[in-house]
């Protein structure tokens, strides 16, 4: 886990003080890679790699960053190639290797195979390979978008880094993207290549960039596909589940360091520990965050059940409301952009909790996407089935659920009874995705908070339309693999977003052994009523794994993922500094936001509400990087020289 950057001039043109302009972005990264840096320029002076280093595997100085092959060949790069032993003994006898590094896999599998070998890396990883013969840039980012690649073309000039801090001081201004923005505000992220900065790009998940002779191309190297296999048995689906999630795990313990994971009390988490624990490299110390200040926010009860089970020591860590009001800024500061809720905020204490004992943690992303762990689908499913119950269709066809199996499952939709009357208050019984984009769409009570006036919000339905349902992922299959698709492509690399940012704020890797793209390509083939049977939820995972969860855990109805008590803080403890944000200067001389329509909000919000978390952190955002945008250009007039440099 690293931090990467570059700078690459289109016509080949030399970059004026390039070690010096590479040196402030590896400086914005440093966080990323407390453990060395490194510069590179190539002879021309029109491209240059930065890098900073977190020594995870091949501690030695061999294994640094950027890196040079025999021809000439250089790659910086940011992530675990989680097979890397075995595609050193692949090579064997074709590449004289120089280091016990992954990183130099990469070479050695583009020497082999050339911009084919995507294909043959497993892993999470970001990269810039500089191949000097065909005088071609290639750049890649893993399948699930675990780890971050941002770019931008600024005076015929391609920039790029991990973090998007990192390419501020180049930009010709920071402006907000109004596309980008009408997404946040509607689902909390963006969908797409945009970012809130106007004029930065990010590579999507599975997607990879080459520039030649000038051009830049970027094309999608992997998708998954619900090519679903309806006469797989649940049985056989549980063989083959529980062999490719061992494997993963286990190959998700390579390290030089020791590792631990994130304990939360739900099923991935708990899992993913739990089958670690069994390997002798396996996870020996796990991290919970509590809230202990208010009723219904403590879930140390199942995360000390599943450090039980895994045998595992567990640190827990007591958040407060000042321990958020203390680190709400660098919160923000850390993620570049607003996104996907409030449990960045006990993710950014807890990582900095384990990052005094450990520099590598396994965490359960991925499973809710993966395996149908979101109430919302219950909820989405149940409306289908009273449509169809009344209309007497259901059994004329492959229903997932039907109205007597759903019920008894419903108990777990206690807490999400404000989210149904909104669901149920408009539309009922409309199209599939117009149903599902309502159920998603956490804009729908902010006509008085946000001045539309000035955002498009119809381009969003149809950027939502043409990912739900694009026939090329999910055909003619059930409602779930569309509802699941949606959130894999989307929710799940916000997600991964908060995963990556808050570790390396604290310097510390974060590993996800549920998204290894075998385990994802198979689960996408099982049928949608073996995964989701009656409305269990992450049915397949709970059965398949039942000797090993422990079953208060398995069957527990309460999990609420990272629960936050921001209303019982804004309407306390925060009240006061809500009210200094919301009520500044620059605030009310913003655009798009109304404060004092925020503001009142914040009495009548609704318990787990997301709205005013989302709402304050784009103030927030403006605040770290619109209001500090003279830091930011600053940082180029007042910076060191500095000389390029190599690994041997």
């Amino acid at each position: 886990m690293c931090g990467i950057a570059g700078i690459f001039d289109l016509k080949g043109e030399r970059v004026g003080d390039l070690p010096r302009v590479l040196g402030v972005m590896a400086r914005l990264l440093a966080h990323r890679g407390p453990d060395g840096e490194g510069i590179w320029t190539a002879p021309d002076g029109a491209l240059g790699f930065a890098h900073r280093r977190l020594t995870i595997i091949d501690l030695s100085s061999a294994g640094r960053q950027p890196m040079l092959d025999a021809a000439g060949r250089v790659v910086t790069y940011n992530g675990e190639i989680y097979n890397h032993l075995e595609l050193r003994r692949s090579f064997a006898g074709r590449w004289q290797f120089r280091s016990q590094s992954d990183t130099e896999c990469i070479l050695a599998a583009y020497d082999a195979y050339g911009l084919d070998c995507l294909q043959q890396l497993r892993g999470m990883f970001a990269f810039a390979l500089w191949d000097p013969a065909r005088r071609r840039l290639f750049c890649a980012r893993d399948r699930f978008g675990i780890k971050p690649f941002y770019y931008a073309e600024i005076d015929g000039r391609l920039i790029f880094a991990s973090e998007i801090k990192a390419l501020l001081p180049l930009l010709p201004a920071i402006e907000t993207d109004t596309t980008a923005l009408a997404e946040y505000l509607t689902f909390q992220y963006t969908i797409g290549e945009h970012t809130l900065f106007k004029g930065v790009k990010q590579l999507l998940p599975g997607q990879a960039l080459t520039v030649e002779n000038g051009r830049v191309r970027i094309w999608r190297y992997w998708d998954v596909h619900y090519a679903v296999d309806h006469g797989m048995r649940a049985a056989d689906a549980v063989a083959r589940l529980r062999s490719l999630v061992d494997d993963s795990v286990a190959v998700h313990l390579r390290s030089d360091v020791p590792v631990g994971a994130y304990l939360s009390g739900g099923v991935d988490s708990s899992l993913v520990s739990i089958l670690a624990a069994e390997h002798e490299s396996g996870a020996r110390l796990g991290f919970h965050g509590k809230f202990t200040d208010y009723p219904g926010y403590d879930e140390s009860r199942y995360a000390r059940i599943a450090a039980a089970a895994s045998r595992t020591t567990l640190h827990e860590l007591s958040i407060t409301a000042d321990d958020f009001r203390a680190n709400a800024g660098r919160v923000i500061y850390h993620l570049d952009q607003p996104v996907a809720g409030p449990g960045a905020f006990p993710q950014f204490m807890v990582s900095g909790l384990a990052a005094k004992h450990v520099k590598v943690v396994l965490g359960g992303q991925g499973g809710d996407e993966i395996f149908g762990g979101y109430a919302r689908y219950l909820i989405a499913y149940f409306e289908q089935c009273i449509k169809a119950a009344i209309e007497g269709t259901y059994r004329n066809g492959n229903f997932v659920v039907t109205a007597e199996s759903i019920i008894p499952n419903l108990t777990v939709l206690q807490e999400y009874q404000p989210l149904m009357r909104q669901f149920w208050s408009k539309g009922m019984f409309g199209p599939m995705d117009a149903r599902y984009f309502r159920l998603i769409d956490r804009s729908a009570d902010m006509e008085s908070e946000v001045d539309w006036s000035e955002l498009d919000r119809e381009p969003v339905f149809a950027a939502f339309q043409a990912i739900f349902n694009n026939e090329r992922n999910v055909r003619k299959e059930a409602y779930f693999d569309s509802m699941t698709h949606f959130d894999f492509k989307c929710l799940l690399p916000a997600l991964l977003h908060v995963e990556d940012r808050m570790s390396m704020a604290h310097g510390i890797e974060s590993r996800v052994p549920l998204l290894d793209h075998a385990l994802v390509e198979f689960a996408a083939m099982v049928p949608a009523d073996v995964k989701f049977k009656d409305g269990h939820m992450k049915h397949l995972l709970k059965i398949g794994f039942a000797d090993k969860l422990p079953e208060a855990i398995a069957n527990r109805r309460d999990k609420m993922g990272f629960p936050v008590p921001f209303k019982e803080w804004l309407s306390g403890d925060l009240r006061d500094m809500v009210q200094d944000i919301f009520r500044s200067e620059r605030a009310r001389s913003r655009p798009f936001l109304r404060p004092e329509a925020v503001l009142a909000a914040v009495d009548n919000a609704e318990r787990f509400s997301r709205k005013l978390w989302g709402l304050l952190s784009l103030e927030l955002w403006q605040q770290q990087f619109h209001d500090q945008a003279h830091r930011f250009r600053a940082m180029l007039e007042h910076a060191p020289n500095q000389v390029g440099q190599v690994a041997d």
